[in-house]
């Protein structure tokens, strides 16, 4: 069985290390490089089936290094390594591609299982929901009742919330434009139906709050990213 290709950029070679010996302890490939200037030509070189981003990096930055491997494949997962905190980082690191931040310090066990998350979701492919009943995180959304229930506690949802939080879901971890939802599910993307985009984000935020590990993200002037972590 062929091993899990992990394209591991990181110029902090004690940690490097560290990261290394851990993933291939659990069966991973690692290919490590630190220089940001070299990382393109491993890539197109080696064909990993995923990509551990550290941002600040010599020559390079991890943004930068994100931007041109998505020219080149639109699918390989990638998670980005990153000492900043930022709220405007996180926005442009899932701008350029990446499905994944994780802050640092961070636990091996914690970058393991988001890597093996990405990598289900690579292999699973776009997820519609089957069937009337979906779980997502802590909830139990039945769509044919327009419900989202958690523990003993139920919402009822409109139709177009219903609607709303399907098509996120069902687009989870990708970026998806404010003009495709607004066309999708109200026909068009006029100024008046943009603030009613607007007020169905927020409700749909509130109800979700209960699990922080949901969380609808804005990326500005573009659209808005659903992450279940």
């Amino acid at each position: 069985m062929n091993k899990t290709k992990v394209l591991y950029v990181e110029d902090e070679l004690f940690l490097g290390k560290i990261v290394r010996e851990s993933l291939e302890s659990r069966g991973f490939e690692v290919l490590m490089e630190e220089d940001g200037a070299k990382v393109l030509e491993r890539f197109k070189k080696d064909k990993p089936d995923i990509c551990v981003l550290d941002v600040m990096l010599p020559n390079k930055d991890g943004f930068t290094i994100a931007d041109e491997i998505r020219e080149l494949d639109e699918e390989v997962p990638i998670i980005f390594l990153t000492a900043k905190t930022q709220t405007e980082d996180v926005v442009k690191g899932f701008t350029l591609g990446g499905n994944d931040y994780i802050r640092k310090p961070f636990s091996m066990e914690e970058l393991i299982v988001r890597m093996q998350h990405l990598l289900r979701q690579k292999a699973e492919g776009p997820q519609k929901i089957q069937g009337n009943t979906v779980t997502m995180g802590k909830f139990s959304f039945q769509l044919n009742r327009q419900l989202l229930v958690i523990g003993s506690e139920e919402k009822k949802l409109s139709f177009r919330e219903s609607e709303l939080l399907k098509l996120l879901y069902e687009n989870r971890d990708k970026i998806i434009d404010r003009r495709d939802i607004l066309n999708l599910l109200w026909g068009n993307d006029s100024f008046f139906n943009s603030r009613n985009l607007d007020v169905y984000i927020t409700k749909l935020r509130g109800f979700l709050k209960p699990d922080p590990s949901l969380e609808i993200i804005t990326i500005k002037g573009v659209g808005y990213r659903f992450v279940v972590s």
